[in-house]
């Protein structure tokens, strides 16, 4: 019976919600980042629209670490990928302005490709080698102006709710630029809304953001690459609930 309510809010309450939510942020931010400042109004609508987005759902959030982050010091941000609810997590309870890479084809989206374009972030174009340097050279440009990265390394959400592997861009440019890598742990979002085919209804389940110990460069150079992309891997992984641990392979990837 409470299933049914909670499909019954969802559809009649919050799906209207939502739609004019997105529109009105999506065009707040083109507008803004067209007449000011993309730092200020390509993070902080979206900030707000993604806390918007679990709270109307009713989701409980949990964020963990945030203390371990200095204030003025650039991160490159690496997470799993359990699923749609990863962007409202981490948009709207990391508490730093940052710049996405994200799939090209989020681009097409009406508005929201906009917006994000709008906003600075970063389409990853994989259709050759000139198109994937051009996509490194835009991180690199974000990260020099002192402004955060959140990459997801396994490229595409999970099939199942475990981890993939890590494609290694995002820890070179990291070793690169002498950065800290920032590993972050997102949990529930599968359980909220698992990847399938179709509309789906949001489960009601507890969210959780965990951001874990900045790992400081010790080097530079492919071993030191292959070491930070090894323990935020490791550190993930350990922090995720035990049904959820272990490698599965994404045919996504």
């Amino acid at each position: 019976m409470i299933r049914i309510l909670y499909c019954l809010y969802q559809l009649f309450i919050a799906l209207p919600l939502i739609l004019v939510a997105t529109a009105t942020t999506a065009i707040v931010t083109i507008i803004g980042c067209t007449l000011g400042k993309a730092r200020t109004w390509g993070y902080y609508p979206a900030m707000v629209w993604s806390r918007l987005m679990c709270w109307i759902m009713l989701l409980p959030v949990k964020v963990e670490g945030r203390q371990l982050l200095k204030k003025h010091q650039s991160y490159v941000f690496v997470a799993n990928h359990q699923g749609s609810y990863d962007i409202f997590l981490i948009y709207g309870f990391l508490g730093r302005s940052f710049r996405w890479m994200m799939k090209k084809s989020l681009r097409n989206i009406p508005l929201i490709g906009k917006a994000c374009e709008s906003a600075g972030h970063i389409f990853v174009d994989k259709r050759g080698p000139k198109a994937v340097q051009h996509t490194y050279e835009q991180g690199r440009a974000v990260l020099k102006h002192g402004v955060s990265l959140v990459v997801f390394p396994e490229g595409a959400r999970s099939f199942t709710g475990h981890m993939a592997k890590f494609r290694r861009g995002a820890f070179q440019l990291a070793d690169e630029l002498q950065l800290p890598v920032v590993p972050v742990t997102i949990d529930g979002s599968f359980d909220v809304l698992p990847r399938q085919k179709g509309i789906n209804f949001v489960t009601w389940h507890r969210l959780r953001l965990a951001i874990h110990q900045p790992i400081l460069p010790e080097g530079q150079g492919p071993e030191e690459v292959q070491r930070i992309l090894e323990q935020s891997y490791d550190t993930i992984m350990q922090d995720l609930p035990p049904c959820y641990q272990g490698f599965i392979s994404n045919p996504d990837q």
